[in-house]
């Protein structure tokens, strides 16, 4: 028997859209964030749609991201932006926080925390200050 993906555990698409929403709202809402929220455009639609596009593949989904860009090249794409442990630390308070919301099972939560987080910290691309 083939072991559930990600994607599957979490219950598919609808619930993926959800996670990347959640992430955003809180991006966009908590102050505490203001720093990666301003590393962002005005209009996060496009934003929120490439999170999800990305999501859908990387938790074993279809390969949205792929289909309609290509390998996703996340350090590379993530270039422009000055991407320091300060920018992986918000990012990862509003990915946790949105998991936390969404996840009842410790041991998913747990292995969804760490393997964004595994991500987030590969893509610092600037020493700290």
């Amino acid at each position: 028997m083939q072991e559930m993906t990600p994607y599957e555990l979490l219950g598919g698409a609808g619930v993926v859209r959800w996670l990347t929403d959640r992430f955003y709202d809180i991006m966009d809402t908590d102050p505490s964030v203001k720093s990666l929220r301003d590393m962002h455009p005005a209009d996060l639609a496009g934003s929120r749609e490439k999170l999800y596009m990305f999501l859908s593949g990387w938790l074993g989904g279809p390969p949205l991201f792929m289909d309609t860009f290509g390998h996703p090249r996340l350090r590379m794409r993530h270039m422009p932006f000055a991407v320091d442990s300060v920018a992986r630390d918000q990012w990862m308070q509003c990915m946790t926080q949105a998991v936390n919301e969404l996840v009842c099972e410790d041991w998913l939560k747990a292995k969804l925390i760490e393997a964004f987080y595994n991500t987030a910290d590969f893509m610092r691309n600037r020493d700290d200050a």
